[in-house]
């Protein structure tokens, strides 16, 4: 009995195509700074009116210019916060020394429309960017609280406490019990509460100080006092967006 040798060839695997996609498109180009802390300032009639100080430190820089026709779309990439070198990376030092800026810490992009008026290592002017009575949005980690129960971490109402309650503080049911015999995903349960990406939207500047290096938003912004924020002129649909 002669024996038939079957060859097999494996089937031709699919190109894949490296996708880049950008964040969606700001209403202008941002800004990195650090919560300094919260004060209030009197308006005219006399009402005392709660803001908050971001400080920019030396300032952002502009570390690459993004154009249609190198990367797809028009995008500005700016540095914030001095930092060692020993703290980056040789790629990341290599690409800030291509800039001609000191070596940053934080680099954010800002997708736009335009990007004639920017230019590789140009620090931003702060003023020429906002102008007080301008919206802002405001973006950063806010505080940590740890692990939470329902009530503080979703508003839940507590039961009674006299003592004939079997329920205080408890969360009470989560799901039946035979069907779905399971608790659904995205059930409001207790768990970590805070550390996130928190951003607060349409905020008004009161004031910019160049010389100081510091913008006043009404308001309170993520984070305590330290922490990064990025600010960016708010998304005002059909206005700039």
């Amino acid at each position: 009995m002669k024996r038939t040798q079957v060859t097999w060839t494996a089937p031709a695997r699919a190109t894949r195509v490296l996708e880049v996609r950008a964040a969606g498109k700001e209403a202008g180009v941002g800004v990195y700074g650090t919560k300094a802390g919260m004060t209030q300032v009197f308006t005219r009639k006399g009402n005392a009116m709660p803001v908050t100080v971001i400080s920019l430190g030396e300032g952002n820089y502009v570390t690459q210019v993004k154009t249609m026709d190198t990367d797809g779309y028009n995008a500005v990439q700016v540095g914030y916060g001095p930092a060692k070198e020993k703290h980056l990376t040789k790629p990341e030092l290599g690409h800030l020394e291509k800039a001609g800026v000191q070596p940053l810490r934080n680099l954010a992009e800002f997708k736009l429309d335009s990007v004639d008026d920017y230019q590789v290592g140009q620090k931003l002017n702060l003023s020429e960017i906002f102008k007080s009575g301008d919206l802002v949005d405001v973006s950063g980690t806010s505080i940590g609280k740890g692990f939470q129960g329902g009530i503080k971490r979703h508003n839940f109402k507590r039961g009674l406490m006299t003592h004939g309650s079997k329920s205080h503080r408890e969360h009470g049911s989560t799901g039946a019990s035979a069907t779905p015999a399971r608790v659904y995903p995205g059930t409001k349960l207790p768990g970590q509460m805070g550390n996130e990406t928190v951003k607060v939207r349409k905020l008004k500047i009161v004031q910019v100080d160049d010389e100081k290096g510091c913008l006043v938003v009404k308001g309170s912004v993520p984070g305590k006092p330290g922490n990064l924020l990025r600010i960016a002129p708010a998304k005002i649909v059909g206005k700039n967006v």
